[in-house]
């Protein structure tokens, strides 16, 4: 039984991360983004997904093949491959997704709905991404 203590302890540490692992901040992906207007409320574009994306955390959208993509804003600097945007099409009904992002790369462009001339600072979001983040590690983690 004691030589299989620090085994079944080490199972139960990866399973139920302590504070230290769940309360580290994620790496931003840029500090500007361009959005339509101050709150980056209002999309500025639909798009249409060319293939699948998984999601790496829980910053980003899962998005598949042929969804609609209402991009809300385009991260500027370090992170300009990736915009931000909600989801809509077969996987979520007709509801929109929550917001999140994904690479420019994977979706095409259709319809332009409002120019993108606002730059707007990342700081106020990456509170609740990181918010995000946490509680979404710890139900992975759980199950």
């Amino acid at each position: 039984m004691m030589v299989w203590l620090p085994v079944l302890l080490g199972v139960i540490l990866s399973v139920f991360p302590g504070p230290i692992e769940a309360e580290r901040d994620m790496p931003k992906l840029a500090d500007w983004k361009l959005c339509a207007d101050e709150e980056c409320s209002h999309p500025i574009s639909m798009a249409v997904a060319l293939q699948d994306y998984m999601a790496p955390d829980c910053r980003f959208l899962n998005i598949y093949r042929g969804q609609v993509v209402y991009v809300f804003s385009k991260l500027k600097g370090r992170g300009r491959l990736f915009w931000g945007g909600s989801v809509q099409g077969d996987y979520y009904g007709d509801l929109a997704a929550r917001l999140g992002y994904f690479p420019s790369s994977i979706v095409r462009e259709d319809l332009i709905l409002k120019p993108a001339k606002i730059d707007m600072k990342t700081d106020v979001s990456a509170l609740w991404w990181r918010w995000e983040c946490m509680c979404n590690q710890a139900l992975l983690n759980a199950e």
